[in-house]
């Protein structure tokens, strides 16, 4: 692969970062603040988070089985999104490579940036082909955009094509792993030995059932994450974020519960809905939820509108004609779906 040095965009390697106040004291025990500008009062909440979420990471480093100074934390998976566009891409010159269909974040981060975006399209089964993305590639490609479990498609990605763009590729490949607590296969998080130009994604939005509080998370070698860290915002996670997170970690048998009623439920709602006349077809999912090719998408969606209910309409996504993506919810919010769909002429 090529060196960062040759990946990193040129101002960003001669990039001067902000010193937030917190950093500069690091490694030393403090006890009067003033250094910040902060009001002394109103405490907690008067004084700014932890810049680098040192205890938060030391938490997740157990769970995930990564090593800390290899965790990145976002405000949410976007900021992870964004920031390899920022780092590693020249606007107008660069390009990147993504399978489609795929999160649409992708090529929103890539068009913000002014970076060329180049889809690859899925074969019919929703699988990837290495050697066609390695073929849209060339000399200004500088990420390739993995995600498995694919969404919209819920399938995960074949690994052995993955690990071939691993082994091909010279640039930065990105593997997207949000919906991977629901799959069987083992994280690429364990693969970052292995290929220093490998960044994972993952996030406490979906199994962990903590969107509201937004922290994504970014593994990968610890000088990619030296490159996040120069360039991302001094206090980009919260106090709030960081202690409710925390606190979650701590509960690993509620995840573990949630994750087996979510996987039974879609086991239960794809059977379902194989079962109903107006669906055509239900696809393969690892994740918490699943495509279906409905007989009439757009008409099935407005339906559901009517009564209530929200599912995503995909029906105008490549490969997805008629199709709805159907999230799994409770067991209560699943049946009434069922019954809204058995009802409808």
């Amino acid at each position: 692969m090529k060196s960062l040095e040759e990946l990193i965009r040129p101002n960003i390697k001669n990039l001067a970062p902000y010193s937030s106040a917190r950093n500069e004291y690091s490694g030393h025990v403090a006890k009067v603040f003033l250094d910040a500008n902060e009001n002394p009062y109103n405490s907690p909440y008067n004084r700014y988070p932890d810049p680098l979420q040192t205890e938060l990471k030391a938490a997740i480093s157990k769970v995930k089985g990564v090593p800390a100074e290899n965790i990145f934390l976002g405000n949410g998976s976007d900021e992870a999104i964004d920031l390899p566009f920022r780092c590693f891409t020249q606007p107008g010159i660069d390009n990147v490579v993504a399978i489609e269909p795929t999160y649409g974040m992708y090529k929103v981060c890539a068009d913000i940036n002014d970076v060329e975006y180049r889809p690859v399209t899925l074969n019919d089964s929703f699988q990837l082909e290495a050697d066609r993305i390695l073929a849209a590639c060339d000399d200004n490609t500088k990420i390739v955009w993995l995600c498995s479990p694919n969404n919209p498609t819920g399938n995960s990605l074949n690994r052995d094509e993955i690990v071939k763009i691993l082994d091909w590729f010279d640039g930065i490949v990105i593997i997207d792993e949000a919906y991977i607590d629901f799959a069987k296969q083992q994280s690429f998080c364990h693969y970052l030995a292995k290929y220093p130009n490998l960044i994972v994604l993952h996030t406490m939005s979906k199994a962990w059932g903590c969107a509201a509080i937004r922290l994504g998370m970014a593994f990968a070698h610890k000088d990619i994450i030296g490159i996040f860290n120069k360039v991302k915002y001094p206090y980009n996670i919260n106090m709030f974020t960081q202690q409710k997170a925390l606190e979650i970690i701590k509960n690993p048998f509620d995840i573990d519960k949630w994750r087996r009623l979510l996987l039974g439920e879609r086991t239960r709602m794809s059977d379902a809905f194989r079962l109903l006349p107006i669906c055509e077809e239900v696809f393969p999912s690892d994740a918490n939820f699943f495509l279906a090719r409905m007989t009439d998408a757009q008409a099935v969606y407005d339906y559901l509108v009517s009564r209530g209910i929200i599912v995503r309409n995909r029906n105008r996504i490549t490969l997805c004609r008629e199709c709805l993506r159907i999230t799994i919810g409770t067991k209560t919010e699943n049946n009434e779906l069922l019954a809204a769909l058995r009802q409808y002429v």
